[in-house]
């Protein structure tokens, strides 16, 4: 799984951690995510590698909302979220992003 909810009861905010699986990872030195949440500014949000090679960061998102998401790997390659919840038209023709439903 490449996203884990945690919904807290006393704010209505979800705890979503967003794993890159090593697989997808295995050739890269930095894995971001990028998404609405943070205007696509993948450098505020860095993945820390993790003991088992996945990539892993977990950000605070407002529930009853969806938000549009992707990895970056290196800096350079964008890739989706194969577990991601759905996919939605990025606008930039056939591209899709991956979305996470909170």
């Amino acid at each position: 799984m490449s996203v884990e909810k945690k919904y807290l009861k006393s704010k209505p905010v979800c705890k979503v951690k967003f794993v890159l699986p090593e697989e997808l990872a295995e050739q890269s030195k930095q894995a971001y995510l990028a998404g609405e949440f943070n205007g696509w500014k993948f450098e505020d949000a860095k993945l820390r590698k993790q003991k088992n090679g996945a990539y892993a960061t977990t950000l605070d998102l407002e529930t009853g909302n969806e938000y549009q998401y992707k990895f970056v790997l290196d800096g350079e390659r964008w890739e989706n979220d194969y577990t991601a919840d759905k996919y939605a038209p990025s606008g930039l023709g056939a591209i899709e992003n991956s979305v996470v439903v909170v």
